[in-house]
């Protein structure tokens, strides 16, 4: 697995440097802090391979946090370690993580390498674990003297499930689900579909007393016996790619289509999910852009809801980007909505607080752009498409 793991900062100063292995040598590690980091190439590739040593990273803020190995390792299972150590130190310094949050911490930050990664290979990393025995001011929440407190949190760091801990009640029990979806639509000049896909995640809060089984359906329809699955004709949900969380018997999922789990006692991802067949999209859109001088744009948009009349978009916000020199935009008063010109996005921001389907309402927008150096007149680009791209929508 991997030899050793480094925090960085974008200077390629080495703030924490934690060596498992000894394969990997100094010297390889200044090269790639002088060749890579130093030199503002850490958001070019994840990988990087310097003198036989493989060097897989990450950038959060102003830290690059860095695992390198010798060996032919899973990139992908490295890279899901290096994110969750950013989540783990983000719980222990209070949702922050920076230069000086890791100054600050190196202490605990050592401790915690300690703890997460042995001998290269990842062990521990649930942080409620983690927290009953290594904590920022020093002070254990265990009595060593405790044998069945010591004894529920070897069980809950080596067992099965490992993400909860036995004894857990609630006054009430309840739980919160939340799917959410961004469908995304690339469009040609021509208004003809060249691609399309749902990207989703499921979001979970358990409020559950002791070790709840629990069960989630991902068919249209959901189907929960063995006997009306093969009465069904509804082969569910087709899903090019998924991910799950650790607490879900994948097993399960592959016999029957039921995600079953043993939840943690805390908000978490339960799975994510991308979808490219069966995709309709939920608005359609037509921009227009109208040139009427040296100086000064016309835009026009046209949105029409495609889903049923039943259903209402709340807080949909449709962004029309503008060329990079937009000085101000004249906006007449929208029949729906409230549409503004913002500098920071450079883009028409309309928001809309309701949106029934099937129905359809309009944006008109007055551009005038600033003088440039060459002070010419702002055209199109060749072939057609338009200097800024396709209007983008966010609803929910």
């Amino acid at each position: 697995m991997i030899s050793s793991v480094l925090l960085v900062n974008l200077k390629g100063e080495i703030l924490i440097w934690r060596a498992y292995k000894e394969n990997v040598t100094r010297a390889d590690w200044q090269a790639f802090c002088s060749q890579v980091v130093a030199a503002k190439e850490t958001r070019d590739k994840p990988v990087v391979s310097i003198n036989g040593s493989h060097f897989l990273y990450t950038t959060q803020g102003d830290i690059v946090l860095v695992a390198a190995s010798k060996d032919n390792v899973n990139v992908m299972l490295v890279l899901k370690l290096l994110y969750k150590m950013v989540d783990l130190f983000k719980a222990y310094f209070g949702g922050s993580f920076d230069e000086n949050q890791v100054r600050k911490h190196f202490v605990l930050i050592y401790e915690l390498l300690d703890e997460i990664i042995d001998y290269g290979y990842p062990q521990i990393l649930e942080v409620d674990v983690l927290k009953k025995y290594i904590t920022q001011g020093g002070a254990k929440n265990i009595d060593l003297n405790d044998q069945e407190q010591l004894k529920k949190i070897t069980v809950q760091a080596t067992g099965v499930c490992s993400w909860r801990a036995e004894g857990i009640k609630h006054r009430k029990n309840e739980v919160f689900i939340d799917v959410i979806e961004k469908v995304n639509i690339l469009m040609s000049t021509k208004r003809e579909r060249l691609r399309a896909d749902v990207s989703g995640e499921i979001l979970v809060n358990c409020k559950l007393s002791g070790m709840p089984e629990c069960k989630f359906g991902m068919n249209d329809k959901l189907i929960m016996t063995a006997e009306a699955r093969a009465r069904s004709s509804d082969k569910g949900i087709a899903l090019d790619d998924y991910r799950f969380h650790q607490c879900v018997r994948l097993s399960k999922f592959d016999v029957d289509r039921e995600i079953t789990f043993i939840p943690p006692d805390e908000p978490f991802q339960l799975m994510t999910y991308r979808i490219t067949e069966n995709i309709e999209s939920p608005f359609k859109l037509l921009p227009n852009v109208k040139v009427l001088g040296r100086s000064r744009l016309e835009l026009s948009l046209q949105v029409t809801a495609m889903y049923d009349r039943n259903i209402e978009a709340t807080n949909v916000r449709i962004d029309f980007p503008c060329p990079k020199n937009t000085a101000k935009a004249h906006i007449p008063n929208t029949a729906h909505g409230k549409a503004r010109f913002d500098p920071a996005q450079g883009a028409v921001v309309w928001r809309i607080r309701r949106f029934p389907g099937r129905h359809e309402y309009n944006l008109l927008a007055e551009v005038e752009l600033a003088s440039t150096i060459t002070d010419k007149q702002w055209v199109r680009h060749h072939p057609d498409p338009w200097e800024f791209p396709s209007s983008q929508v966010k609803y929910r």
